[in-house]
């Protein structure tokens, strides 16, 4: 691809640690606030309601531009054992879900589109990674919710911060899937569309 056709790229999320991954390999971007409601629709697994929020927040970017923009959309569902970890929203939700969480192993599963605004085609996929828990005491999740703001988090634990220190092992093809945006993945769709990487 010329450079004179190099396509503008946005990020359809308002999230720091995606903007921060992205940067590694694209540095310069757009960032946009998607206007997607993140309900997950009834009898939804994870999966798909991960892949649907990824979708629908490019869509909802990508719809309202002109040709010669790449909008990427991305959304994480954690589940463990049964139950869905959302973003806990409140000290409470996120000390029972820890607690919940602990010894056991969860999949977050991350969703991830690019969408081509010159043709309003979209590539999706979902990348999941198994984390383990250890066996955690009330006071340590106490002291580690006090310490990390995690609310927004799906999961209740930060990989890339202090959160790693309550993980016994993670398994995953991809290690910045965990952190919200699978770089392997978006390298991959992001050449099918014309991006010369690296």
């Amino acid at each position: 691809m010329s450079p004179e056709a190099k396509p503008i790229i946005i990020l359809a999320s308002t999230s720091i640690y995606r903007k921060e991954l992205l940067e590694r390999i694209c540095s310069d971007i757009q960032v946009e606030s998607p206007d997607v409601d993140e309900t997950p629709l009834e009898q939804e697994n994870a999966t798909a309601c991960a892949e649907r929020l990824s979708v629908a927040k490019a869509r909802s970017i990508g719809q309202l531009k002109k040709g010669g923009h790449i909008v990427i959309g991305s959304d994480q569902v954690a589940e463990c054992e049964g139950r869905w970890l959302s973003k806990p929203g409140t000290v409470n939700n996120a000390i029972d879900q820890l607690q919940y969480a602990s010894g056991r192993t969860a999949v977050f599963h991350t969703g991830l589109c690019v969408w081509d605004t010159n043709t309003h085609r979209y590539h999706s996929e979902v990348i999941d990674t198994e984390v383990k828990f250890r066996e955690l005491e009330l006071p340590e999740i106490q002291r580690y919710v006090a310490t990390e703001d995690v609310l927004g988090c799906a999961g209740s634990a930060k990989s890339e911060g202090l959160g790693i220190t309550l993980l016994e092992s993670i398994f995953g093809s991809d290690p910045t899937a965990l952190v919200g945006l699978p770089l392997i993945a978006l390298s991959n769709m992001l050449r099918r569309h014309g991006l010369n990487l690296p």
